[in-house]
């Protein structure tokens, strides 16, 4: 019998290659669709009951299965981002360019620069098609003080967004692609 022979065999269970072998990977994925979504929701339990009893212990473990199942139903979608240090590098981007932007509406407002700013709508071309990578991007626009996600037109990919305080739209659209558009591509469609 050939080593991959062998293997398939014991990953169902016939005994053949190896008795007590582990449950198949979709079988896993049936009882526990995410591993960190299980961990989260049992130690989130135990921590926001302040308690390690076994009671506790019980309905965290049954939340724990249960809840990533009943999530997993809800999204017919399945994401499969890549490379972690590309969710990294664009969480980190992110978060400066939040702070960045706090203290610049911050200056508009408190500096009394109001009547002079030009706020608009610009037209940017996406690339992006992935849903998940969409809805990301749509929550980083939103999330960013000056920046409102306005829109998207599916067929043509045009993202229409609102800017407080505009004055180079190309300067925006290159922005964006570049800084978000681009690492949201590495993650969600290579």
């Amino acid at each position: 019998m050939s080593p991959a022979n062998r293997r398939r065999n014991a990953a169902a269970g016939d005994g053949a290659g190896g008795q007590g072998a582990a449950a198949p990977p979709a079988r896993r994925r049936k009882w526990l669709p995410s591993v960190p979504l299980s961990l989260l929701l049992f130690l989130l339990w135990l921590l926001l009951n302040d308690s390690a009893s076994p009671g506790h212990i019980a309905v965290a473990a049954v939340l724990a299965v249960v809840g990533p199942v009943a999530a997993a139903r809800l999204r017919p979608l399945q994401s499969n981002p890549r490379p972690a240090w590309a969710v990294v590098r664009l969480a980190f981007s992110v978060a400066v360019d939040v702070v960045r932007s706090n203290f610049a509406v911050a200056r508009i407002v408190v500096g009394g620069r109001g009547a002079m700013l030009t706020s608009g709508f610009i037209c940017v071309p996406l690339d992006l098609r992935d849903p998940h990578a969409l809805a990301i991007l749509a929550c980083v626009l939103t999330i960013t003080p000056g920046t409102v996600w306005s829109g998207l037109d599916e067929s043509t990919g045009i993202l229409t967004l609102h800017i407080l305080d505009l004055r180079d739209e190309g300067e925006w659209v290159r922005f964006i692609k570049a800084r978000y558009e681009q690492p949201l591509k590495e993650i969600f469609e290579s």
